[in-house]
């Protein structure tokens, strides 16, 4: 390798990396993609001394000086894949995602090769639906889980649910569960037993509302064909804290029993993206 090219990367990875960023590693971003003008979704290269169940989550970020800026971000890619996806919102006065949202091809971000989470299997009991509600990009740590082979060893139904304000919000799910579809691998073991059941609440369609007033009302049971139990269902919960509250609720009234990775139950919700 030419000398030049060694000093270069050496500085980057080594002068250029302040000690204050002991325990974080540098990746690089390969592709990215504009949803819409509040969402997008990047890759990057995955460390090969990263492990992580799908669904959990680490700290990623970017540099700032002294010290690091990062935020929790779901890893959205299956724990088999070679590579790192994450689903961000932008946040145009956001001390990091103001920043994330301009990434180019060839930057580099930081990450803290940590994972942790309660959105996996292991926290859930054995049942026979998996039912995840999830409202924007809160469905990002479920996007791991649908491309995951052992969610369909687990389970004999998967229903992910997404509500958004408008339908264009919805896109990224949809490309997923399309793509999933398209692929050889994926899709021998997904099979048929993966529905993507989607709502808006400020257009009105065919599946206008909340999820919760679709619970509430039986209008959930009639289009998955069974109302939600605590015998067969086991329930994953990913959004703002109002909405991990109203799941809960209706998840406890039913009989119901909150899980963790150290003691398994009906449902899990996610707390760390709530600010």
């Amino acid at each position: 390798m030419d000398i030049i090219v060694l000093k270069s990367i050496y500085e980057d990875l080594v002068v250029n990396f302040p000690k204050a960023y002991n325990g974080l590693e540098m990746l690089k971003v390969f592709s990215i993609k504009h949803w819409t003008e509040k969402t997008f979704s990047f890759s990057c290269c995955r460390p090969k001394s990263l492990r992580f169940r799908s669904g959990e989550f680490v700290m990623i970020g970017l540099g700032n000086g002294d010290r690091p800026l990062l935020r929790a971000y779901s890893i959205a890619s299956p724990s088999w894949e070679e590579q790192l996806d994450f689903y961000s919102i932008k946040v145009e006065d956001g001390p990091l995602t103001s920043r994330l949202q301009r990434l180019s091809e060839g930057d580099k971000i930081l990450i803290k090769p940590k994972p942790v989470g309660t959105l996996v299997l292991d926290a859930l009991l054995p049942g026979r639906r998996l039912i995840l509600f999830s409202t924007g990009t809160g469905i990002a740590p479920f996007v791991s889980i649908i491309r995951d082979p052992d969610t369909y060893e687990k389970f004999d139904e998967v229903i992910l649910t997404q509500t958004c304000r408008y339908e264009k919000e919805l896109g990224y799910g949809k490309f997923i569960v399309d793509n999933i579809n398209k692929d050889e691998l994926v899709s021998s073991f997904v099979r048929n037993n993966l529905r993507l059941f989607s709502t808006v609440t400020r257009e009105t369609s065919l599946y206008t509302g909340r999820m919760t007033q679709w619970l509430r009302t039986g209008r959930f049971d009639s289009e998955t064909g069974q109302a939600l139990c605590y015998e067969n269902d086991r329930v994953m919960i990913c959004g703002s804290l109002d909405m991990l509250n109203e799941h809960k609720q209706i998840c406890e009234e039913i009989g119901m029993k909150e899980g963790a990775n150290s003691s398994p139950g009906h449902f899990v919700i996610e707390k760390a993206f709530v600010d």
